[in-house]
């Protein structure tokens, strides 16, 4: 799937979500892994590969998402960059299970609850602040379906485009 979008280079941080998809990559033929040490990193890396004519795919954590502020918006934002980023959603699962949405009034009670992940809260609220457009894979979703229109959404719009994986990528 990732050939057929163009996709030449995946760029991130491997996670327990992300970290199959990694060595699965390594052993692909054409498309080429490009480990980092820092989420930020990776969008820096992701938008020299693309100003060199390549067609990076950053996968990156939310908590690194929100590490990458300066480093998205003084590189792939003003370069123009149409990378396609997917976010693992950390801590989604953790707040459905507390009954709490995304769209939850990002109060102290709630960002300090021990039974919700406040990474998770403040993904797509960081994510509309930065000017990305976005969307949610939950455990519903086809993750290969939602990443492939990230990919296309993302080299259309000649801008960052993130997929926020709120699920497992099986």
């Amino acid at each position: 799937m990732l050939v057929n979008a163009g996709v030449t280079h995946v760029v991130g941080i491997p996670d327990n979500t992300s970290g199959p998809l990694f060595p699965e990559v390594r052993r692909h033929p054409t498309i080429r892994l490009v480990p980092v040490t820092r989420e930020g990193e990776a969008f820096a890396v992701a938008s020299g590969l693309w100003l060199g004519g390549a067609s990076p795919l950053v996968v990156v954590q939310n908590t690194g998402l929100l590490e990458s502020g300066d480093a998205i918006r003084g590189t792939a934002m003003r370069m123009g960059a149409g990378i396609p980023l997917v976010i693992i959603g950390r801590g989604y699962a953790k707040m459905s299970a507390a009954g709490v949405s995304p769209e939850a009034d990002k109060t102290r009670e709630l960002l300090t609850r021990v039974d919700v992940d406040s990474t998770a809260l403040l993904t797509e609220p960081t994510l509309e602040a930065w000017g990305i457009p976005f969307s949610v894979c939950r455990g519903e979703d086809d993750p290969t379906a939602a990443i492939r229109a990230t990919i296309t959404d993302a080299h259309s719009s000649g801008m960052p485009v993130a997929l926020v994986l709120a699920r497992s990528f099986e």
